[in-house]
C-alpha cells in the first residue's frame, strides 16, 4: 500500500486556528512539523544558496549554529542571512577549544538557575579545562579543571544529553621511557560526568595489566567498549565497574585529600584524581571479533552487525542476534562495489529497528522480523530500495535522516568529466518515495571530504579542500508561486515566509519550555 493523502497546508492551518487539535503540546508540535514538511517538499519550494564562506580552520555545525576558529566564533544560520551570534576573545594555543558538544534543555528536570534551561556548549580546551558556554552569547558559565597527569582530547555522549565521557589521548610513554624499556601501565583515561548541574561520576583508568594491549576504549549507554588491534571488541558494565572499583567518591568544588595532597576537586592545580582503578578483571558482558573493530548494536530485539575479521571479507556484513550470536536468516549482506566506491551499513536512527545499507548505486532499507512459526529466529528482508541512475554516472555519497520531518536525505553526485555536480534528494522514510530534489550550485570533487546537513528548512554543505581550506555553503528554503494561480503573489509569498519563521520559532521554543508541563 502506498501513502495515504494528507490534508494540504491551508486546511491544516485553518484547523489549527479553529482549535481542532488537542491541547497536548506534542500534538501541536507534530502538526507544525507536518506543515513544515509539506512546505519543504512541495514543487514550488526552492532552496537558495544564501551564504558562502571559507576558513583556514575546521567548520562545525550544530542545531542552527555554525562554529568557526575552534568554536571561538558562532554564526546563526536561522536568520534570512547567517549572522554572527558571538565571538569569544582571542586566546593562546593552549587555551583553544579542541572538542565540543551541544547540550540542550532537559525535559522534566528542575535546575538551579533560569539560564540553565537554555542551550549550552560543553567544550574541552587544550589545557584540560572543561567549560560550559552559553550557546547564545559565548559567556563561560562553568569551568572545571580536569587533571595534569594526562592530556584529555575527546568529548562524547555516554547517554545523550545526560552523561558525557571525556577521553584522554592514548599514553604511549615518553621517548626516554621507551628507550629504557619502561612500559606504561595506564593506556588512557575516561572522565565521566552528569551534565547540568555538573556532577562527577568518576575518572577511570584503562590499565594494560588488566585489559592487555588496548588500541581504544569508549563509553556508550553505560557500556565500556574496549577494542584491540586483533579486531576483538569487549563489552563491560560501567556501573558494575564503578560499584566494585571506585576508591573514593569525589564532589566537584569540595575539599579533598589525595595522595598526601589537599585541594579542591575540579579547581586548578589540584584537578580531579583518578578514583576508579580496576585491580581485577571485571565481568565480561560480551565479546566479538570484527574487521577493524566495526561493531554496532540495534534492532528489535537486539541484534549486532559485524564484518568477519578477514581482509577478503571487507564489504560483507553479518547481522546476528545478541542473545545467542545466531545469524539472522538472510543476515549476510553485501553489495558489488569497486575499491573506490565502498558501501557502509548502520541501524536506522529513527528507532524503527530497521537497517540502512548504502552502496554507490543503491540504498537498501532492511527490516528485521520474526520468522513465521518460529518466533525465536529473525529474518532480514527489504523494506524498500532507492536506486541511482548509473547511465548518468550518478553515485550515492551521503545518506542521513531528518528526524523531525521524518525524511531520508540522500546526496547523489553526477560525474561530468573531471567535475562533479551534486543534488540532495528527500525521500519518504516510510516508503522510500522521492519527494524533492535540490541541486547544489557548487561543484563536488569526490577527492575532498564533505559533510551535508539537512535541518528543517536549512541545507548546509561543509567541504574540506587540500591544505586545510574549509568551505561552507548555506541554503535556505525559498517559496515561489505560479503567477497565473496567485494574483497577489508578493503578499502570499510574504505570508508563507512569515509562517515558516513562526513554525521554526515555535519549534525552537518548545524545546526550552516542555519541562514546565
Amino acid at each position: 500500500m502506498g501513502p495515504t493523502q494528507k490534508p494540504n497546508v491551508c486546511r491544516r492551518l485553518s484547523r489549527r486556528a479553529l482549535g481542532f487539535f488537542s491541547r497536548d503540546a506534542g500534538v501541536v508540535q507534530r502538526t507544525n512539523l507536518g506543515i513544515l514538511r509539506a512546505l519543504v517538499c512541495q514543487e514550488s519550494t526552492k532552496f537558495k544558496n544564501v551564504w558562502t564562506t571559507h576558513s583556514k580552520s575546521p567548520i562545525a555545525y550544530e542545531r542552527g549554529r555554525i562554529y568557526f576558529d575552534n568554536y571561538r566564533c558562532c554564526v546563526s544560520s536561522v536568520a534570512s542571512e547567517p549572522r554572527k551570534l558571538y565571538e569569544m576573545p582571542k586566546c593562546s594555543k593552549s587555551e583553544k577549544i579542541e572538542d565540543a558538544l551541544l547540550w540542550e534543555c532537559p525535559v522534566g528536570e528542575m535546575l538551579p538557575n533560569p539560564s540553565d534551561y537554555k542551550s549550552s556548549l560543553i567544550a574541552l580546551t587544550a589545557h584540560n579545562w572543561l567549560l560550559r558556554i552559553s550557546a547564545a552569547t559565548g559567556e563561560v558559565l562553568e569551568k572545571i579543571y580536569l587533571a595534569s597527569y594526562c592530556k584529555f582530547r575527546y568529548l562524547s555522549w555516554d547517554t545523550p544529553q545526560e552523561v558525557i565521557a571525556v577521553k584522554s589521548a592514548q599514553n604511549k610513554g615518553s621517548a626516554l621511557a621507551r628507550q629504557a624499556g619502561i612500559q606504561q601501565s595506564v593506556l588512557l583515561y575516561l572522565a565521566v560526568f552528569r551534565v547540568l548541574p555538573f556532577s562527577l561520576i568518576g575518572i577511570l583508568e584503562i590499565n594494560k595489566k588488566i585489559f592487555g594491549n588496548v588500541t581504544d576504549a569508549t563509553l556508550s549507554h553505560g557500556i565500556l567498549i574496549v577494542m584491540y588491534s586483533s579486531g576483538l571488541v569487549r563489552l563491560y558494565s560501567f556501573e558494575a565497574i564503578t560499584e566494585q572499583f571506585m576508591q573514593q567518591e569525589l564532589d566537584l568544588g569540595c575539599a579533598c585529600r589525595w595522595g598526601g595532597t589537599t585541594g579542591t576537586v575540579g579547581e586548578a592545580p589540584f584537578g580531579i584524581p583518578c578514583n576508579i582503578k580496576i585491580t581485577d578483571t571485571p565481568p565480561l558482558l560480551f565479546e566479538v571479533s570484527s574487521l577493524e573493530n566495526a561493531f554496532q548494536i540495534g534492532g528489535h530485539p537486539w541484534h549486532y552487525i559485524i564484518t568477519p575479521n578477514k581482509k577478503k571479507q571487507r564489504g560483507v556484513f553479518h547481522i546476528c542476534a545478541l542473545k545467542d550470536n545466531s545469524l539472522a536468516k538472510n543476515g549476510i549482506q553485501e553489495m558489488e562495489c569497486c575499491s573506490l566506491e565502498s558501501d557502509w551499513i548502520y541501524f536506522h536512527p529513527d528507532a524503527s529497528g530497521r537497517i540502512i545499507h548504502v552502496g554507490p548505486n543503491q540504498v537498501k532499507v532492511l527490516k528485521l522480523s520474526e520468522i513465521e512459526n518460529n518466533s525465536a529466529q529473525h529474518q532480514i528482508s527489504e523494506d524498500f530500495v532507492i536506486l541511482a541512475n548509473r547511465e548518468k554516472n550518478k553515485t550515492f555519497k551521503i545518506v542521513d535522516y531528518e528526524d523531525e520531518l521524518d525524511l531520508l536525505s540522500v546526496v547523489a553526485v553526477t560525474q561530468i568529466d573531471a567535475e562533479g555536480k551534486a543534488h540532495l534528494d528527500f525521500h519518504c522514510n516510510e516508503y522510500g518515495t522521492l519527494l524533492k530534489s535540490i541541486p547544489l550550485v557548487e561543484s563536488w570533487d569526490v577527492t575532498y571530504s564533505h559533510e551535508v546537513y539537512f535541518d528543517r528548512d536549512l541545507v548546509l554543505h561543509i567541504e574540506q579542500k587540500p591544505s586545510r581550506v574549509f568551505s561552507c555553503y548555506v541554503y535556505q528554503m525559498n517559496i515561489s508561486h505560479n503567477s497565473e494561480r496567485i494574483q497577489d503573489k508578493s503578499y502570499h509569498s510574504c505570508y508563507l515566509h512569515y509562517l515558516v519563521r513562526m513554525i521554526r520559532f515555535y519549534l525552537n521554543q518548545v524545546r526550552y519550555y516542555t519541562f514546565l508541563r
